[in-house]
């Protein structure tokens, strides 16, 4: 037997494999879902929580000029998340991150783009789509999205490392632990969970630091340069600022809905 058809026997073998377990996940799922939900409400009814039909984040491009710019953003999301700095850069576990204009934006280049914009540091994370595929790929439900806010979360007790998530995410927003992430933190944050091999993780919004009043970790390091609000609620700052200044997001031809807005 060829290598090809080995291959194409070996996909139709896995994809089987996954329909075939699905309901049984489903009813894993489903199981939970209850009690999930209840402490999922917890979080967010402190008497100072931040809430929000829907939150966004409007990020100032024009504002960042070079990585001496956005890496204390970085590094102030990172160490409350207990991220670890991994040496291999294919085991990279990433929440907030910089790429250039080109790959963050690949559909929306210009023959004769100002070099300035072309190599400008653009911040990249999860975009808390409004409609995430992300979810709807996850047969555990382990990522969901959060219907009171618009936040799309991580349980990572519940992922099993099937990494359809991953595959589904059009914005490659998602990292996978490939070893154990703990010894390879500088400072563990005792206030937020670690995570173990074989979990997928991500940006969820800093739902921990809305639950008590608090900005995302990004924002707050920010100093004004990423503004964060209810998207639909018409006097909030983010909505004054996409009325105000042309914006872009991410791949938005896909119909996904992203929340993160780019003033360029």
């Amino acid at each position: 037997m060829d290598s090809s058809r080995r291959q194409i026997l070996k996909f139709f073998g896995i994809s089987a494999l996954a329909m075939s377990t699905k309901p049984v996940l489903d009813a894993f799922a489903a199981g939970q879902a209850a009690g999930d939900a209840e402490a999922n409400e917890h979080t967010q009814s402190g008497p100072d929580a931040l809430k929000a039909r829907q939150w966004a984040m409007v990020i100032d491009t024009r504002e960042f000029h070079s990585l001496e710019d956005v890496e204390p953003l970085i590094e102030a999301c990172h160490k409350i998340h207990n991220v670890p700095h991994l040496p291999v850069k294919r085991h990279e576990i990433k929440w907030i991150w910089e790429t250039e204009y080109k790959h963050a934006f690949p559909m929306k280049g210009a023959r004769f783009m100002a070099e300035d914009l072309q190599h400008r540091p653009i911040l990249v994370l999860c975009n808390h789509c409004e409609n995430p595929p992300c979810c709807r790929a996850c047969p555990t439900q382990a990522t969901f999205k959060r219907e009171s806010d618009g936040i799309v979360l991580m349980d990572f007790h519940r992922c099993i490392g099937c990494r359809f998530c991953m595959a589904a995410c059009p914005f490659g927003a998602r990292s996978f632990n490939f070893r154990d992430p703990r010894p390879f933190i500088a400072e563990t944050n005792k206030q937020f969970p670690t995570r173990a091999k074989g979990v997928v993780e991500k940006c969820n919004f800093c739902a921990e630091r809305l639950a008590v009043g608090q900005q995302p970790a990004c924002v707050e390091a920010s100093e004004d340069k990423i503004t964060f609000g209810d998207l639909y609620d018409p006097e909030s700052k983010v909505r004054e600022l996409i009325k105000t200044n042309y914006t872009i997001r991410r791949k938005q031809s896909l119909g996904t809905e992203p929340a993160i807005y780019y003033i360029v």
